[in-house]
This record gives C-alpha cells, structure tokens and sequence, in this order.
C-alpha cells in the first residue's frame, strides 16, 4: 500500500500540480503588486479614488452592490491570464515547435500485411 502511494505521489502530473500551485500562488502575489502599486495610482489618477472598489457601487433598499469590487478582481483576473499567457504558456510552445523541429517522423516501412504477403509469395517460389 505505501509503495502504491509513493508511486501515486511521484508520477509527473501530481508533481507538476504540486510546482503549478506554488508557482502560481508566487505569481498570483507578483500581479497583486502591480496591480495595486501600478493599476491602482493610474485609476486613482483617472476617478479620483485609490481603486475600483467604491467605483460603481449602489443601494437597492438594504442591498448594497458593489459593482467596483467585481470590476477590481476582473481585472486581476485578466493581468494573470495575460501575464500567464504571454511569459509561459508562448514561451513554452514556442519551445515545444523547436523540439517537434528537432525529431523527424520516422520513415514508414511496410505494413504487417505486405510483409505476410511478401513471405507467402516467397515460400510459394521455393
């Protein structure tokens, strides 16, 4: 039972989950600080205020809505897409077209089916 769960443990896509959340927990921090030390002063210098949170809210009766909070993790949404997208994800496919570059298909020989026919005709001439 432990050598199932050791094995569970090392194969490549838990692994690579385990690297992919601590990455992402990492970048995710990166992006906060640019958006609040960099989107935020810009914002506060187009509406006045430090950010997107008290932007667009409202009050229905005792509902509050607080459009600008969304508005605020939308974009946060959309830095880490863009940022994910533009220095990982091209990247690595650009290095992925360079490996598949790299090997050559192999040459295709004869099927199983001309090779059988090619014996039977060779034990028919003996």
């Amino acid at each position: 039972m432990i050598k199932g769960f050791r094995d569970f443990l090392m194969r490549g896509n838990v692994v690579d989950l385990a690297v992919a959340i601590v990455i992402g927990t990492a970048f995710g921090a990166v992006i906060k600080s640019v958006v609040d030390n960099l989107v935020n002063p810009i914002i506060a210098a187009i509406f006045g205020k430090p950010d997107l949170t008290s932007v667009g809210n409202f009050t229905i009766g005792k509902g509050e809505f607080h459009v600008g909070a969304i508005l605020t993790e939308l974009l946060s949404f959309i830095f880490i897409a863009a940022a994910v997208y533009f220095l990982v994800i091209v990247p690595m496919n650009k290095l992925q077209e360079r490996r598949d570059r790299g090997i050559e298909a192999p040459e295709a020989g004869p099927s199983e089916i001309d090779l059988l026919t090619e014996i039977r005709d060779s034990l028919r001439s003996r």
